[in-house]
This record gives C-alpha cells, sequence and structure tokens, in this order.
C-alpha cells in the first residue's frame, strides 16, 4: 500500500512522516557538517533508575510521586493512549511496529518501577485508518495523553482529540493540521511549514546529471500525496532540480498494468524518480514495469521506504538505485549504536517487529516519560505541555539526529541509505554513524504549499478549541 511521509504515509496509505529529523530552534510561537546521533542529548534528572537508553539516563524508576492530578492519573498509575493502523484490511499490520514500540517501552519502564513509582496503563489501540476518530473518542474517556501514536488519517480525529484537551506526543504525524498542532510534541517533529531538505541537496551533490531530467510518482490520493509533493517539489527546486513533467498518476489502489505508465517516463527521458510512497503493489508494480522497459533511473525516496517489505521484495535487484533518506541511525548499525540496540532488544524480547518507525514511537515515548518524570506530583496535561515546549535538544539517546520538539522544526541533518539487493546500508555521510548537517537542509516551504494556516506562533488554527492548553512560564 501507498504511504507518504508526513502524510498519507500512513502512512501505508499515508503516514507519516513520517518521517524525521534533526533540529534547528524556531518560534513555534554554511557549510556541510557531520555529526554523530547522541552526542548533545541531555540526560534525565533525580534518582530512580540506573538504567540508560543509549546516552539518555532512563526516566523510569521508583519513587513516591503521588495524586489524582489529572485524567488518567492516579496516586499508583499513568493511563496513555498508544497505536497504529494495523488492522487496516488492504495492508494488515500497517504500521504496527509504532504499538509494538511503545508496548515494548511500557514494560521497560514498569519493569524499572514506571515514572517516580507511578505504573504505566496503556490503552493500545487500533485506528485501522478509518476508524481513528471512534478510537479517539475512546481515549478522550480515560487518557491522561496520546503518547508515541501514529495515525494516517490523524487530521479525521483532530477536533475531537482537542475537544477534549487530549494532548499527545506522536511517533508521526500527517495532517498539515496536526503537523502544526495545539497540545502536540513530536520527538522528530515533520511540520508543515519546514521541510527536512537534505536527500535534495545530497543527491544534487551525488548525481549532478540524474537531477537535471526528474519526476515524481503521482497517485489519485491526491489530498495527502500531493500536500507532501508540493513542499518537495519546491526543495528540489531550491537545490538545482530540473522537473520534467512526465503525466504519470496511479490509482492509489493498483493499477492492472503498469506499463503505460514507464512508457510516459520513457518517453519524457526521465533520469530519477522521486518517490513518497510506501512499499506494496503499488510502488513494486511501478519500479518492476520501469525496469522491464529499460527505464532505471536513480530513485530518491522517503523513509517510509526504509522497511523489510521493501528490502525483501529486491531479490532480483530491481531495487539496486533506491537510495532513501534518514535522520536515524539505521537498524544495520546496532553494533555501534547502544541506542538502537537497546531498542531491538527491548521490542524483539516482547514480540513484536522492529522498524524506524518504531524507533520514532519509542523516541516519542522517551520524550513523554522523561518529561513527565520532571512533572511529578504535579502531573497534569498544562505541566507536561509546559515542560515539552522547553525540550530544544532531543535525540532519545542517540536513536536520531538532533531535534528541536519544542520549536516544532525538523531536521538540519540527514543521510541517505542505499539498497543493495536485500540489504540497505549508509551510503552517504560515509562513515557509519554520521550525519550530513547544513543549516540549508533546514528548509522554509512556501505559504502557498501548507495545506492550512498557521498563526503567528506557527500553530494551525482549523480546530483549535477555545480552552486550549498553551505553554505558561
Amino acid at each position: 500500500m501507498l504511504k507518504s511521509r508526513r502524510k498519507l504515509n500512513a502512512c501505508g496509505i499515508l503516514a507519516a512522516v513520517l518521517v524525521i529529523a534533526a533540529g534547528c530552534s524556531s518560534n513555534r510561537g554554511s557549510s556541510s557538517t557531520a555529526t554523530t546521533a547522541g552526542a548533545t542529548t541531555p540526560t534525565s534528572s533525580g534518582g530512580g533508575s540506573t538504567q540508560m537508553f543509549g546516552t539518555l539516563a532512563s526516566p523510569c524508576g521508583p519513587g513516591s510521586a503521588n495524586g489524582a492530578t489529572d485524567q488518567g492519573v492516579t496516586d499508583t498509575s499513568i493511563r496513555i493512549g498508544y497505536g497504529d493502523d494495523r488492522g487496516f484490511a488492504q495492508s494488515p499490520g500497517l504500521d504496527q511496529e509504532m504499538g509494538d514500540a511503545v508496548t515494548a517501552m511500557i514494560k521497560w519502564c514498569n519493569d524499572q518501577g514506571g515514572i517516580l513509582g507511578r505504573k504505566i496503563v496503556g490503552d493500545d489501540y487500533d485506528a485501522a485508518i478509518t476508524q481513528v476518530n471512534t478510537v479517539m473518542q475512546e481515549a478522550c474517556k480515560s487518557d491522561f495523553m496520546l503518547v508515541g501514536e501514529g495515525f494516517a488519517l490523524d487530521e479525521a480525529a483532530e477536533a475531537t482529540r482537542l475537544g477534549c484537551n487530549l494532548a499527545a506526543v506522536p511517533g508521526f504525524t500527517v495532517g498539515p493540521d496536526v503537523a502544526n498542532a495545539p497540545e502536540m510534541y513530536q520527538a522528530v517533529p515533520n511540520p508543515v511549514d519546514y521541510l527536512p531538505a537534505s536527500p535534495f541537496f545530497e543527491a544534487a551533490q551525488l548525481f549532478p546529471q540524474a537531477v537535471s531530467s526528474y519526476d515524481v510518482i503521482h497517485t489519485t490520493l491526491t489530498s495527502a500525496t500531493e500536500v507532501t509533493y508540493n513542499k518537495d517539489v519546491t526543495a528540489a527546486a531550491a537545490a538545482g532540480w530540473k522537473q520534467t513533467n512526465c503525466g504519470v498518476t496511479l490509482n492509489y489502489y493498483g493499477e492492472p498494468n503498469y506499463t503505460p505508465f514507464a512508457q510516459k517516463y520513457q518517453a519524457c527521458g526521465v533520469k530519477l524518480i522521486y518517490n513518497d510512497l510506501t512499499p506494496g503493489p503499488v510502488l513494486f508494480g511501478m519500479l518492476q514495469a520501469n525496469f522491464q522497459l529499460g527505464v532505471k533511473p536513480i530513485y530518491i525516496m522517503e523513509t517510509s521506504n526504509y522497511t523489510t517489505q521493501m528490502s525483501a521484495w529486491n531479490t532480483a535487484g530491481i531495487g539496486n538505485d533506491i537510495y532513501i533518506r534518514d535522520a536515524f541511525v539505521p537498524l544495520e548499525e546496532a553494533n555501534i549504536n547502544p541506542a538502537v540496540a537497546k531498542y531491538i532488544s527491548l521490542v524483539q524480547a516482547t514480540g513484536g517487529k522492529i522498524s524506524q518507525l518504531g524507533q520514532q514511537a519509542a523516541s516519542s515515548f522517551l520524550l513523554w516519560a522523561t518529561e513527565a518524570k520532571a512533572c511529578g506530583s504535579t502531573l497534569t496535561r498544562q505541566c507536561m505541555i509546559n515542560h515539552l515546549s522547553n525540550v530544544h535538544s532531543w535525540t532519545g539517546g542517540g536513536l536520531h539526529a538532533q531535534t528541536d520538539p519544542g520549536a516544532n522544526t525538523p531536521p538540519s541533518c540527514g543521510m541517505l541509505l542505499k539498497l543493495t539487493g536485500t540489504t540497505f546500508s549508509q551510503f552517504y555521510p560515509k562513515t557509519q554513524g554520521q550525519f550530513d548537517c547544513n543549516s540549508k537542509y533546514l528548509f522554509k516551504v512556501p505559504q502557498s504549499a501548507w495545506g492550512t494556516t498557521l498563526n503567528s506562533n506557527r500553530i494551525a488554527t482549523k480546530f483549535m478549541p477555545a480552552n486550549v492548553i498553551t505553554p505558561q512560564s
């Protein structure tokens, strides 16, 4: 099925974009350099567990926090909601790595004593894409916050979420009014007004001939994918890419024959194809038709294609020219990165699936837990928003490049992964675990491509309630 990074990267049909990032500060309200994930991650303060998550001191452990301070909070427990779209009939298991990751992180935290002695109770929701508002209505009844969730059609439930002031620390967001929403902070932000543009500038440097004639893979799912492509095309132009409009628009439910579309790419002489769809029959059918017709461009793809579904498909080497943007340390580098190794071990211990989407959820859980610990016996949604808005340096213990959740800005750092056969590996920069960083990679998106209206604090106003919770000093 399709999945487009921030959007309908839902990811499987849409999602998130995903996505993924390193931060620069900006009111939410230069030359390339290399950096290694985790170098600037702050550690939590206070007593409790002596465990580490990569470079991050665990926020979990025993303590004496108490009080029924908000919905879902008691003397002994904190109730949170999380989940994904795994029950979507057309793509079973869609994004289930999100829920699997939070399930594992809850167990890890509770095994240490919870958050200052309060055990975490998790409600694991399956939105199955179309049931997202039903899920949100349930969460509004009992959960303190949403943590590490990823719902493809999150925008369809945003009025409900904000109507009950259900603050969230998502694993990813999709809809433009959710990506810049009030009462929302992500470990790896993907706002509508800034774009992590590293792949466009890196490709221009690495493949200068290919970027002279590129196009994208359009689909009939225009409400999600085209909003994202509008931003991508603008960033590509800033990096010097030249678009050749080949006229390819695929039915997102699939085509009986992809050859006519490959012929369009062939006729327009495309040398590079930028893709924001997720792995599945539609994308695979298009790639195979291109290959069979002798159309062999460079493919630059979004992070949602860094999956075992993609690598397992490439047994014939059709995808050996696929390069994928990333701002997370790849799973293949767990041997040199303690945070990645920790994530893998925790999820595998609970029988879950691992993927970068899961890393995103795990980082958001750690962000939430760190600030929940800071609130202690004053644990309220207001306290959480106060603290989250002041987090301006975050790597999830070294899972990803530095981000700025408080300012809701994406990365100025990135890397490219390459698919060779059934294996992903870091392609650029060459040193494992390092990111290519440049201030120009934090690309300011023109207002015409936002897909929503933001106020002076960069907050989407469409669903903003009169009693919205805002940060207080």
